[in-house]
């Protein structure tokens, strides 16, 4: 017993020691690092700082976010989560360009960063964020006009050197420049994310065009996004080839309604083409006008509907086009129910008394299937749908159907 109680943390080896701290959050790390030597040695492994969520951290400054980056972070940064000063009383600036290219050059695998409340109004450019970042989400952000362009203002002296150069200098410095950038082909983000960002418009919108390496593009709560700004950024054959947002395979417009803002019906764009695009997501309002318009889109594959309220007839009537669909997920759907004509009491009272009883239970089954499917559309629209695409997966989650008080 003596051994036991003369035991302490020092006796625990290093790997579980870890193990345990990797269960605090960015703030009691950074206070256990204070306890002692041995734990601020171990506090400052690279395996506790692969994935960094400041979200909770009420009050992050540029002060803090300087002392993380030259203590904790380092080359073992996967993701990291940040939350900004925009609803803070403190306000202030938050990103620095100074700090962004210290956090690419010292966190050279960073590849998802996800701002929350951030103001993003005092950086030039998105190409200011670290060159290896590949997922890029912001959720309540403000972001100026020209954040999403490609190209970077160049000073005049660059263009003078430029301009005096050789061919083959012009190439080597086409090279540094890429290389500063993070790829040759420009930004590199291949998945952005944006939820509730009001200040996001159709500007931006084209923007993304520029973007070699953009597949997935998900657009929540965006207000000010309308038809036109989707339709002139639709992938569609054109003079010199394809056209606009070729490269996206995967798009997501939702709009679970706020007060004080006009609906736009964004997904009424849809009916552009948009070739290439194989998953489509539709939430909230813009489910009706996409819906129009998702038969129009000839290589859709995957297609999932959430937040909303659909009949049975206006899912069947826009799935009749979509021969190609395999996949068909409703999520968080409430289904009306269907519309019929009533069963009458008298129906099918007329037969003869000689069927026996086994008959009668099996028209008494029968009437209960068909009042209940009276009442529950998804028996029926699984029918419909497995007519209309027979090689479709249908998923159902969440979903719940609407009663009528009559």
């Amino acid at each position: 017993m003596e051994e036991f109680k003369s035991c302490n943390l020092d006796y625990f080896p290093e790997n579980i020691l870890i193990d345990v701290l990797s269960f605090l959050s960015v703030r009691e790390l950074v206070r256990a690092g204070r306890v002692c030597k041995r734990w601020k040695r171990l506090v400052k492994d690279q395996r506790l700082w692969r994935f960094v969520d400041l979200t909770a951290w009420k009050g992050v400054t540029s002060r803090i976010l300087w002392v993380l980056l030259r203590q904790y972070l380092g080359c073992g940064l996967r993701c990291l989560r940040l939350r900004g000063l925009l609803l803070s009383a403190r306000g202030g600036t938050f990103l620095s360009e100074s700090w962004l290219k210290a956090l690419a050059t010292k966190c050279p695998r960073l590849s998802k960063l996800y701002l929350l409340h951030a103001d993003l109004r005092s950086l030039s450019s998105c190409q200011v964020l670290p060159p290896s970042l590949k997922v890029l989400e912001l959720r309540g952000c403000e972001l100026p006009r020209s954040f999403f362009n490609q190209a970077l203002p160049s000073s005049p002296a660059q263009e003078r050197a430029e301009a005096t150069s050789s061919v083959g200098a012009q190439r080597q410095g086409q090279d540094k420049k890429g290389k500063k950038l993070g790829s040759p082909s420009g930004i590199p983000i291949e998945t952005l994310v944006l939820n509730n960002v009001p200040s996001f418009t159709d500007q931006h919108l084209q923007s993304l065009i520029s973007w070699e390496r953009l597949h997935r593009l998900e657009l929540r709560d965006t207000f000010r996004v309308t038809a036109n700004g989707l339709r002139n950024c639709a992938a569609k054959e054109g003079v010199c080839g394809v056209e606009g947002l070729y490269r996206l395979k995967f798009l997501e417009i939702g709009i679970t309604g706020r007060q004080g803002y006009q609906l736009q019906m964004a997904s009424l764009g849809l009916g552009a083409g948009w070739l290439g695009l194989e998953e489509l997501r539709l939430g909230g309002k813009e489910v009706g006008p996409g819906l129009l318009c998702a038969s129009r889109l000839k290589d859709l594959k995957s297609l999932c509907l959430w937040a909303c309220t659909l009949s049975e007839m206006q899912i069947v009537r826009s799935c009749r086009m979509l021969r190609g669909l395999c996949q068909l997920e409703f999520l968080d759907v409430t289904f009306q129910p269907r519309q019929g004509p009533p069963v009458l009491e008298g129906e099918g009272g007329g037969e003869e008394e000689q069927e026996g009883e086994e008959a009668a239970d099996e028209e008494s089954s029968n009437e209960d299937n068909k009042a209940q499917d009276m009442n529950d559309p998804i028996p029926s629209l699984r029918r419909s749908l497995a007519v209309l695409l027979p090689s479709c997966a249908l998923v159902f989650t969440n979903c719940s159907i609407q009663i009528n008080a009559d």
